[in-house]
């Protein structure tokens, strides 16, 4: 039995040194791979929106977003996405754990956390694999609520309606959380 209780608190303790000493880093890591992402998908929906409009901003959602977010993710070697409460492509629908969290994010928003500050990790256990499970919140800004506000003119919305039938990503106002980013990271310890 002591034996039993010295691994238990050995496992235990090695995962807190985990934690403690590993976290910081793992974070900058995960905040770097969203920042990496945003870099990439930024200018190209700024360039698209400025100089053919949002309907050529929402085909970068469509076409290029996921192959710029795969290539971040092979690059860093964590598995990157968007999800949201309110997702406007079927395959960003949030599984549980990130369901928790984007309403974690909203609760927070509500009693006054600024949503661009907004971020929660917890380690976990995944089909016997330990993993540390990220978001980053994503607010709505400006520029974000001609494709996804309350008065999206006809053009746009004929265009989300042919790529995305299932679109449930309108409605927000500039400060709203529009979803998040989420990362998984698969600890091989």
């Amino acid at each position: 039995m002591r034996y039993l209780c010295l691994i238990i608190a050995i496992s235990l303790s090695s995962s807190a040194v985990f934690a403690t000493e590993d976290m910081d880093a793992k974070l900058d890591n995960y905040r770097s791979a969203v920042g990496k992402l945003m870099k990439v998908l930024k200018p190209e929906l700024v360039n698209a929106m400025k100089s053919k409009g949002p309907v050529a901003a929402i085909e970068v959602c469509n076409t290029k977003s996921p192959t710029m977010t795969n290539a971040v993710s092979q690059e860093t070697g964590f598995v990157i996405q968007r999800t949201s409460l309110k997702p406007r492509n079927v395959s960003n629908t949030p599984d549980e754990w990130e369901t928790k969290v984007l309403n974690q994010f909203e609760d927070r928003k509500a009693k006054g956390e600024s949503p661009k500050k907004l971020e929660f990790y917890e380690i976990i256990e995944n089909d016997g694999k330990r993993q540390i499970r990220y978001m980053k919140a994503i607010p709505t800004s400006k520029p974000c609520t001609i494709c996804h506000g309350e008065m999206i003119p006809p053009p746009v919305q004929a265009k989300l309606k042919e790529l995305y039938p299932a679109d449930k990503a309108i409605g927000f106002k500039v400060g709203d959380l529009r979803g998040a980013f989420s990362i998984i990271d698969t600890i091989t310890q």
